[in-house]
């Protein structure tokens, strides 16, 4: 009857056996924090301040891969030059970055015995 009594006040939450069972969950939440939570803000916090920073002349590509040079910006819509003379007006949220010059960057080489 005493052993009972004695896994009774062992399980009861309180002191350090509280905290020890809340111990892994606490260094997860840490880990997911300085691993995931905060690049992932400090991404995004670069990203507002690029868009932010955005001026006309700038080559850009959208969030669905158009390349394109901003001839135009308002508070809300970027107009980009895709080709001679044609113009597109896109969100300022759907640019994803600063873009190369398509023509300039090299083709991918073909695997040799392919």
């Amino acid at each position: 009857m005493t052993g009972v009594a004695w896994a009774a006040e062992a399980a009861a939450p309180g002191g350090m056996a509280f905290i020890g069972q809340f111990l892994p969950l606490i260094l997860i939440f840490f880990v997911f924090y300085f691993l995931l939570i905060r690049p992932q803000q400090k991404k995004a916090k670069e990203h507002q301040a690029y868009l932010a920073n955005l001026k006309r002349g700038d080559r850009v590509i959208t969030g669905g891969g158009i390349y394109g040079q901003i001839t135009g910006l308002t508070d809300n819509v970027v107009t980009l030059e895709i080709a001679d003379n044609i113009r597109i007006k896109v969100s300022r949220a759907a640019i994803a970055g600063a873009a190369a010059d398509p023509e300039k960057t090299p083709a991918p080489s073909k695997p040799a015995g392919g």
